[in-house]
């Protein structure tokens, strides 16, 4: 009996010690659409995050997952918020849309009005910091790269935008100007004036180089978090 009661008291000990050390790592989300989805892919962004993560010794304390859909925009993350994210726990939650919002104003002649946009939004980020968890927001980087300014949605990007970080400002929560960077970025090399090929491959998913800029930029923004 006594050696029944020791076998099991071990059994339960070593079950819980399995359990610390399968759940110690931190898991950081990707939450967004076909960037973020491809993100994951070899040479996607979030692929090129996890190489800095090991490479800068953070691979035992952090583990990434992404959570991007194809053609999502900020009412599909509203109705996948639970399943996909709250119910996994996450420590901390990279919130990128926005694109398909703008983008399918024309394409689909839907999208998603901005006052709207930002109603979805907020209960986004409210629900996830009610649930104690750390987000970064990123704003939608661009719908077409000509360095002069006259891509179709650039106001729309703008607005959108403006809006992510005076949220976030209001709320005294990190954030990522991502659509800052790349027009700084072609409005220095893209010098022949075209519409996709240097950041993006088609006006909006990303090429190596737009990869390694959203990598560096998110992952230095997570490294900030405490």
């Amino acid at each position: 009996m006594v050696s029944t009661m020791i076998l099991l008291a071990l059994f339960v000990i070593s079950m819980l010690i399995m359990s610390f050390n399968f759940n110690k790592k931190k898991k950081i989300f990707f939450f967004g659409d076909s960037i973020t989805e491809l993100g994951m892919e070899p040479g996607g962004y979030i692929s090129m995050i996890n190489e800095m993560i090991e490479k800068e010794g953070y691979a035992e304390k952090l583990e990434t997952v992404g959570s991007g859909i194809s053609g999502n925009g900020v009412y599909e993350l509203s109705l996948r918020l639970e399943a996909d994210i709250l119910s996994r726990f996450p420590y901390m939650v990279v919130v990128y849309i926005g694109i398909n919002d703008i983008w399918n104003k024309i394409v689909t002649n839907s999208g998603t009005d901005y006052e709207i946009f930002g109603t979805y939004y907020e209960s986004i980020i409210n629900k996830l910091m009610a649930a104690n968890c750390k987000v970064l927001l990123c704003t939608p980087a661009v719908i077409g790269e000509y360095a002069d300014g006259e891509n179709e949605q650039d106001a729309d990007l703008n607005l959108y935008g403006n809006w992510i970080m005076s949220f976030a400002e209001k709320n005294s929560l990190p954030y990522v100007d991502l659509r800052k960077k790349f027009l700084q970025y072609d409005q220095q090399v893209n010098v022949e004036n075209k519409e996709s090929g240097i950041l993006t491959l088609d006006k909006v998913h990303l090429t190596d180089k737009g990869n390694e800029l959203v990598a560096r930029e998110i992952w230095g923004a997570i490294k900030r978090i405490k």
